[in-house]
């Protein structure tokens, strides 16, 4: 079993000690992430654990596979829960909304569910790309600078760099358009 589906059967079997490694080696990341972006660290706890349990309902209902790392899978998932309640509240979050909170919970499994569903139709279309591509959009999305873009992959400019990061992208918005689920998840 690897390590992704070990968190994933940890979450759904209510494993103590593994969901313990995932705060332990997650947690601080998203936190950082919410703490920058106008959040708490309440509400950081929030999204962390609501993902978590969005993850493990999922997960119980229709088994799934994660692709790529857990790491990335939880991070996007919780980054993403931070910005949609953001939005929706028209201000970033604090800890006194968590009664609020609550009473979207239906609401919030329901969008955690259609966004699961849509991180995997990005990385079904992450998967069918050149291992080039994987890794410089992997750079890109880690937010890595075009000029380290260019040394890491040899390239001769960060005009080269940026030509190729364009190009991946393209491609992966053409396998992802081309997906039958893409027009379902569309419409929703």
């Amino acid at each position: 079993m690897n390590k992704n589906d070990s968190y994933l059967e940890a979450l759904v079997g209510k494993d103590d000690r593994k969901i313990a490694e995932i705060y332990e080696k997650y947690y601080d990341n998203v936190k950082s992430y919410i703490m920058s972006n106008g959040g708490q660290e309440a509400d950081a706890e929030d999204v962390f654990q609501r993902v978590l349990l969005q993850i493990a309902v999922r997960y119980r209902k229709e088994k799934f596979e994660i692709k790529f790392g857990f790491d990335n899978y939880l991070f996007v998932a919780c980054r993403n829960s931070w910005i949609r309640e953001a939005k929706k509240s028209k201000k970033m979050l604090t800890s006194e909304l968590k009664d609020d909170l609550k009473d979207d919970y239906a609401v919030d499994l329901s969008l955690g569910l259609l966004e699961q569903k849509r991180w995997e139709l990005f990385n079904d279309g992450l998967s069918q790309l050149s291992d080039k591509c994987k890794k410089i959009l992997g750079l890109y999305f880690a937010k890595v600078p075009y000029d380290q873009i260019m040394d890491a992959l040899d390239y001769s400019s960060e005009t080269v760099a940026r030509q190729r990061v364009f190009k991946c992208k393209a491609k992966l918005k053409e396998i992802i358009t081309k997906n039958k689920l893409y027009n379902s998840l569309k419409e929703l």
